[in-house]
């Protein structure tokens, strides 16, 4: 298969929501029509590899032996997490097949997760990742210590997974009139993913002349076509509008432009980002 083919890359790790992440990237690599890869990053996490390094607890003449010991038992340890490895990539590779993709790519590395996604963006036409990995699966309030990164590092869209999959009929585009807002308009506009689907347009401030810029936004999708069109005006503080307005509008995905050099760092480690990804109930689409 051609490395240069722009895939849907699905980041798997054997947590709660990895069915969801295939899910969805199998849905979308069936509405725009590009092949699916399956990612699965041993990733030794730095918790894991503290409690294994009890060299300097070692004494009385026993050090030479039991660091022998612990050798053999890390390396079996590796082979355990390899052979587990294989076996959620085969498991994966079966769900998306019964999903509709015929010939799903798959690849399981040692390593950071950030550096291979690094490595593989070129490769990428839109990442799938949970919202927190098996670290912080059982802490609904907590958001993957690595998304932060991976969001910050990659310039390709990324879907944000935080529950069970469910075919999207409805998006929320969170528009301010930026020029970020402006390029997520364009990709909706332009891409197969949103034909069919009902597309609302929410803007959050003043119904002053900036809002009204609305009006030839929604202009824009309408003219696109295959895109049904509600523009709303709101007002009051944007993340608790649109995390409301998507709970009582039932909406199924949230798009949100990409961000800037100069304020993603604030985006993310304390406001808007951070907050949609906490809050939000359904998944987050950044466009970067």
């Amino acid at each position: 298969m051609n490395t240069n083919i722009n895939r849907v890359l699905a980041c798997i790790d054997g947590s709660l929501l990895t069915e969801a992440v295939c899910d969805y990237a199998a849905w979308i690599a069936q509405r725009v029509d590009a092949p699916l890869k399956l990612l699965h990053v041993i990733d030794h996490h730095p918790e894991t590899a503290a409690t294994l390094d009890l060299s300097g607890n070692i004494g009385l003449g026993s050090q030479e032996h039991l660091l022998e010991e612990l050798t053999a038992v890390e390396q079996q340890h590796s082979k355990l997490r390899l052979q587990q490895g294989k076996l959620l990539v085969q498991a994966a590779k079966e769900r998306v097949i019964q999903a509709g993709i015929a010939n799903p790519d798959s690849n399981q590395r040692h390593g950071s997760l950030v550096e291979s996604l690094i490595e593989l963006e070129e490769s990428i036409r839109v990442l799938v990742i949970g919202i927190r990995g098996k670290v912080h699966e059982n802490q609904p309030d907590k958001i993957g210590a690595k998304l932060e990164s991976i969001v910050r590092s990659l310039h390709k869209p990324i879907l944000v997974v935080n529950g069970a999959f469910k075919a999207p009929q409805c998006i929320m585009i969170a528009y301010d009139g930026s020029e970020a807002a402006e390029k997520a308009l364009d990709m909706v506009a332009n891409s197969t993913l949103y034909k069919g689907l009902t597309c609302h347009l929410v803007y959050v401030g003043k119904d002053d002349d900036k809002g009204r810029t609305l009006e030839s936004a929604a202009g824009k999708l309408i003219n696109a076509g295959g895109i049904d069109v509600v523009a709303k005006i709101l007002p009051g503080k944007p993340e608790q509008v649109l995390c409301e307005y998507q709970k009582d509008q039932a909406i199924d995905m949230i798009v949100m432009g990409a961000f800037s050099h100069t304020r993603i760092h604030d985006l993310l480690l304390g406001s808007f980002t951070a907050k949609m990804l906490a809050h939000t109930q359904k998944p987050l689409l950044l466009l970067r």
